[in-house]
């Protein structure tokens, strides 16, 4: 017998066509990723310490969704002074792999370890792209490395005026909440640099821009976009808070109940940015006030994920900070009980510390923060000194405090350990057990149904971020081998005439490294030349010239924009 075969109906779905659909259906809407900064394995600790002598809590909000532990190291990456990068990363190195799933070198902020460096898109941006909304929620500035590696492109960290640029031109976030007001008043005008508030032009996109605590609970959560700066540099320590500043929960509730107002999801990273700075600064009772404040947050996360049943959360950070140590002296011991004692973080009472002379002055400082009224002669004279790191006198108060409640510190910078992993819904199963943190951002772009290698090809068809120099003359030029070859243009080395010929296709250029002298399909040019340790800069009229496009210099933001 002949047995017929079906005929499809239009529309009828084949078992194919039902796996590919699966197989472009997000497991998770919506995505939160939450970064304790310089949060190590130690700091956790003290924090869980803290919580189960002071606040009758055996455990940390996070402690139940412990899933594994990741690497941070950056790639190797060298300046003028020598190695500047390698196991030990900083913010913006690990904040890139976090953000992008890949590394770099120290300080870059989401471009390649290149001499003509190529832009990363990161989960926000692929987000953005996929119709998504997008936030960033930081104690930090909101241009400091860890929230500008999700939504901004630069060479170096510290150009902090481009970040914030950036955030205005180039992105579409719904929600900034962090500190920073300072660096929003420079802007690009017609090619310079100028001191010119950026915040109307926030508001002049749609953003209502709030300034205090209050500010933000009054914002509407239909209000779309929102821009909040609560300090002029970072948002205050939890120790020297006032009822103004908003907590890290306070602006991570408000920021979900905006970002959850559009039906296809939202992607958010959320940073405990100050965990850093008072590790840095060897505070100790301020790094155990600051991880409360950020595991406060992953609760409103949490208890945000749970209810919505669509969201996934991973939690990790970016590095370790200090070298802590839950011990020191040979003691088998901790004196917890004095882990509560400072009223104001070592920077609020720093400039106090740092203008003291005498003595009474130092005692009477410390005796009033911490209660303690023993110090001794050489407790004083080294606080009176400093310690001498950048950080002077609050760095040796510090010291002192850390030993009298016996835990230690390596020093003021970064360590290699491995860090902790966190996680919540189905993103859980992609990042638990051992796993680097480039791994994260896969992990999030997987479970989110993010295309990051799209995204990153539509930005790296519109910048490059090249090593450049200005000249005395305020002329920038670009190092001509390793732009020509970004390019493909052909660069050969004529020793009896001493030049240099660039050729693509019928365009050819030459340059004469001995006059400087530039010439152009055999006729001569004012083009600008530079020698400097035997490399040759050329200025980017000359690189227009031979590849035919119009790619102009960005300033502010030190970027070659293509098109």
């Amino acid at each position: 017998m002949l047995t017929m075969m079906p005929t499809l109906q239009a529309g009828a779905t084949t078992t194919t066509d039902t796996k590919d659909a699966a197989a472009k259906t997000p497991k998770s809407k919506n995505v939160i990723v939450l970064i304790g900064d310089g949060m190590g394995p130690a700091q956790v600790s003290a924090a869980r310490t803290f919580s189960r002598h002071f606040l009758n809590k055996p455990h940390l909000e996070l402690d139940q969704y412990y899933v594994g532990q990741a690497t941070t190291f950056a790639e190797r990456g060298e300046d003028e002074t020598g190695v500047v990068s390698g196991e030990v990363t900083d913010s913006s190195s690990s904040g890139t792999a976090i953000a992008t799933g890949h590394k770099t070198y120290n300080a870059a902020v989401s471009v390649s370890n290149e001499e003509v460096s190529k832009p990363f898109a990161s989960i926000i941006e692929a987000a953005e792209q996929a119709g998504k909304s997008s936030g960033l929620v930081t104690t930090a500035r909101i241009t400091h490395a860890t929230p500008a590696v999700f939504a901004s492109h630069v060479r170096s960290r510290d150009n902090e005026s481009a970040i914030a640029s950036q955030y205005l031109m180039d992105q579409k976030i719904e929600v900034l909440f962090g500190g920073g007001k300072q660096n929003f008043v420079s802007k690009q005008d017609n090619g310079k640099r100028t001191d010119k508030t950026i915040i109307p032009d926030f508001e002049a996109k749609g953003y209502k821009v709030v300034y205090d605590k209050q500010g933000l609970q009054a914002l509407d959560a239909a209000a779309g976009k929102a821009l909040g700066l609560f300090g002029n540099s970072h948002v205050s320590y939890v120790l020297d808070r006032t009822d103004k500043s908003p907590s890290l929960a306070d602006m991570t509730k408000k920021a979900i109940e905006i970002l959850t107002t559009n039906d296809k999801g939202f992607t958010m990273m959320v940073e405990g940015g100050r965990i850093d700075h008072a590790s840095h600064a060897n505070d100790f009772p301020s790094v155990i006030q600051e991880m409360l404040d950020f595991d406060a947050a992953v609760k409103v996360a949490m208890d945000f994920a749970k209810k919505d049943g669509n969201t996934s959360v991973v939690i990790t950070a970016d590095h370790e900070t200090g070298g802590l140590s839950l011990s020191r002296d040979t003691i088998y011991e901790l004196n917890v009980n004095n882990w509560n004692r400072p009223k104001k973080s070592s920077e609020g009472i720093g400039p106090k510390l740092k203008a003291a002379k005498t003595a009474e002055e130092v005692k009477a400082i410390v005796a009033d923060n911490t209660g303690f009224d023993d110090l001794t002669d050489e407790e004083v004279k080294f606080i009176l000194a400093g310690d001498g790191s950048s950080f002077v006198q609050e760095g040796a108060y510090n010291a002192v405090i850390a030993k009298r409640m016996l835990v230690g510190w390596s020093g003021h910078g970064h360590s290699a350990v491995d860090v902790g992993v966190w996680a919540y819904g189905p993103i859980a199963e992609l990042v638990k057990g051992q796993v680097d943190n480039s791994d994260i951002a896969k992990a999030v772009a997987k479970v989110a149904n993010l295309d990051l290698d799209a995204a990153t090809a539509e930005l790296q068809a519109k910048y490059l971020y090249p090593r450049f120099k200005v000249t005395r003359e305020g002329n920038v030029l670009y190092p001509t081998r390793e732009l020509a070859a970004t390019f493909g243009i052909d660069v050969k080395w004529d020793e009896t005439t001493r030049t240099v010929n660039l050729s693509k296709g019928v365009n050819k250029a030459s340059v004469n490294v001995e006059t400087s002298a530039v010439s152009l399909k055999g006729a001569q040019s004012g083009f600008k030349v530079n020698v400097d340790n035997s490399t040759l800069y050329l200025s980017l009229d000359v690189f227009n010239q031979l590849t035919g496009k119009t790619m102009k210099w960005d300033p502010l933001s030190e970027r070659i924009v293509l098109k």
